[in-house]
């Protein structure tokens, strides 16, 4: 097995760690214990403070190397309970989803400090939508020389870090992808949301163990650093990396000679053209960029609105409870959201966004931006240019950038320069299928929704299954089991055919 350069690991850590901020994350207090009950035998279930867990106990250790070994271990057992021993632990991670899921968002909301709590209790609920072992059907043929039948097949063991955006939500659809293929994972969490996400692996396992016989199936470590991501990515047990980040993510998790499914940036834009439904499109738009406060990758960040239909649809996204910022606001709010690095001023080319601000509440933006709201307040927007750094720069914040185009396809060439390049998701709203046609063929997202929120791409809204891993820059898009397999091929030679 090759060397993992160990510069490149602490570059895929580093730029995970620093993504929400530029710099370590911020200590959190250690959550109450959460009083549950186990729904499937009625015994009380108690999340434990995470600084008494004892060493590989349900999963959570200290040492990387154990964990992998104990992961490798859990995944050989795996492989001997079949394919019902897999349907089992699905079974029992969406259940537990469910079952926790108003807890467990409290615990990630107050850790964390970002998003809202009914869309965290609503992306745990989601879980029961995630795909498991019924997407692993198998290719088969038959012909003059033989049958030949091509299955998927696990990879082993793999390596995933988790972002603090989604921490139990990225935790637990993983789990059920990876485990519904055959596989355990050993996960390093972002330690801005590490002991929410501790908690729940421990609840997992403790339920995986009791109920299938396998400890340690989904292994995490208890205190993550730059060093135990570094043992897992060179551990032999570990067979792939599932990685979320930006460019520099990308390529150093590319270079660590192993396969990695990434996920890359996104800074989804928006085109609004003259045959919109705007009402609509302005409550898709409102409830797709305040979904969680906007910490969604998917989530709308900039909208480009042909002119002829700029004044109607601003006032549509006022009338359905957006508010408004007027010009000194906006630049106010500026000021607080993008730190520049030292010595270098507005004109740097990659400030950082202010860690504060992301992902919190409409009011606390307003404060920012010296204006009071209204109680209830989902969004704020304004009126920007095409250059503007809440336009070019991903700030997941509920505030909307609204940009007035002249024609069609301007609004496509700002949109694909928004977007830099990602290919990670877009919106249109029109009833002109050419402009669609035009928009997805100029910008090349993995996601497309036309006339839907954002959410829409993740069957929320919209036809389809979800997962919280969408690989785009790796090209296997929104994550299911199948992505975390090796397909095998078994041919029987000889003339066999019946008829």
């Amino acid at each position: 097995m090759s060397t993992v350069n160990e510069t490149l690991i602490r570059d895929i850590v580093s730029e995970v760690l620093g993504r929400l901020g530029g710099g370590p994350a911020k200590p959190a207090p250690a959550p109450a214990s959460v009083p549950a009950v186990n729904p499937a035998c009625g015994c009380p279930i108690v999340a434990k403070p995470v600084s008494v867990a004892r060493r590989g106990t349900f999963g959570v250790f200290q040492d990387a190397k154990e964990a992998c070994a104990a992961a490798h271990e859990a995944y050989l057992q795996l492989s001997q309970k079949g394919v019902a021993g897999r349907t089992k632990v699905v079974e029992i991670v969406k259940r537990l989803c469910d079952f926790n899921a108003v807890p467990w968002a409290r615990l990630e909301l107050e850790e964390t400090k970002i998003g809202r709590l009914d869309h965290k209790i609503e992306k745990l609920k989601g879980q029961r939508a995630i795909p498991g072992v019924e997407f692993l059907q198998p290719y088969g043929l038959s012909g003059d020389h033989g049958i030949t039948l091509e299955e998927y097949a696990p990879v082993g063991v793999i390596g995933a870090v988790t972002p603090s955006t989604h921490s139990i939500p990225t935790a637990a659809c993983n789990i059920i992808s990876m485990a519904a293929a055959g596989n355990a994972v050993v996960f390093n969490a972002h330690p801005g949301a590490a002991k929410c996400a501790v908690t729940a692996i421990r609840v997992f396992n403790e339920a995986i163990q009791a109920e299938v016989g396998i400890e340690n199936l989904a292994c995490i470590i208890e205190q993550p650093t730059l060093e135990s991501f570094s043992a897992i990515a060179q551990s032999e047990f570990v067979r792939l990396l599932c990685v979320t980040g930006g460019p520099g993510v990308v390529k150093a998790a590319m270079q660590t000679g192993k396969r990695a499914i990434c996920a890359g940036p996104g800074n989804p834009p928006v085109l609004v053209d003259e045959t919109a439904d705007l009402d609509r499109a302005a409550q898709k738009v409102i409830f797709g960029a305040a979904y969680d406060n906007n910490l969604l990758c998917i989530g709308e960040k900039e909208v480009f609105v042909l002119d002829g239909v700029f004044h109607q649809f601003m006032a549509a996204l006022d009338k359905h409870g957006a508010f408004r910022l007027n010009d000194a606001q906006v630049e106010q709010l500026a000021k607080a959201a993008f730190v520049f690095p030292a010595g270098q001023g507005a004109g740097c080319p990659h400030p950082v966004v202010n860690r504060d601000l992301i992902g919190r509440d409409p009011a606390v933006l307003a404060r920012a931006a010296g204006v009071n709201i209204p109680q209830g307040t989902q969004l704020l927007f304004a009126e920007t240019s095409a250059d503007h750094l809440f336009v070019k720069e991903e700030q997941m914040m509920p505030f909307l950038p609204i940009v007035r185009v002249k024609t069609v396809e301007e609004g496509i060439a700002e949109s694909k320069k928004a977007e830099h390049g990602y290919r990670h998701s877009a919106m249109i709203h029109s009833h002109d299928v050419s402009h669609m046609t035009a928009m997805a063929k100029a910008l090349e997202t993995t996601l497309f929704i036309k006339n839907g929120s954002c959410v829409a791409g993740l069957g929320n809204g919209g036809e389809g299954y979800s997962n919280f891993s969408i690989a785009t820059t790796t090209g296997e898009g929104i994550c299911n089991p199948r992505t975390f397999t090796r397909v095998r091929r078994c041919v029987m030679v000889d003339n066999l055919r019946i008829f």
